[in-house]
C-alpha cells in the first residue's frame, strides 16, 4: 500500500522523544505499566533502557532511532490496521517500521497478552 510522500517525510522528521510520553501515557491509562512499555519496545527495536534513554534524550527523529535499532526478526508478523492502514501492506520502510511500533503499543494498551504482542509461540 503506498502512503503519502508527506506522511514518509513526517515520520522522517518527527521525533520519538516527542512520540513516547503519548505512548507511555496511553498505555498506562489502560492500566499497563511503563516495563511493559519498553518491553515491547526492546523487543521491536533492541534497544535496552540505557539506549532508548539516549534516544529519548537527544531527541532522535524515528529516522534515526530507526537506523540505530535492530529490528526483531519476527517484526514482519506484526499485522492488522492501525490508523486506517495494513501494516504488513506499507511500501516504505520507514512508515511501516513506526507502525510497527504503532499496533504493538496499541495492542499493548488494548490488553493483549505479551506473549501474542512479542509474537511468541503457545
Amino acid at each position: 500500500m503506498s502512503v503519502d510522500k508527506n506522511q514518509d517525510e513526517r515520520f522522517a522528521q518527527m521525533t520519538f522523544s516527542t512520540v513516547y510520553p503519548l505512548y507511555l501515557a496511553k498505555v498506562e491509562r489502560k492500566g499497563r505499566t511503563k516495563a511493559e512499555l519498553h518491553q515491547v519496545i526492546q523487543w521491536l527495536t533492541g534497544f535496552d533502557e540505557a539506549e532508548l534513554a539516549q534516544m529519548i534524550e537527544n531527541k532522535s527523529s524515528f529516522e534515526r532511532f530507526f537506523e540505530k535499532a535492530t529490528l526483531n526478526p519476527n517484526a514482519s508478523l506484526i499485522k492488522g490496521l492501525i490508523c486506517g492502514y495494513r501494516v504488513e501492506d506499507i511500501e516504505n520502510p520507514l512508515t511501516q517500521q513506526v507502525r510497527y511500533l504503532d499496533k504493538i503499543v496499541d495492542e499493548l494498551a488494548k490488553g493483549k497478552a505479551m506473549e501474542k504482542i512479542l509474537r511468541k509461540s503457545a
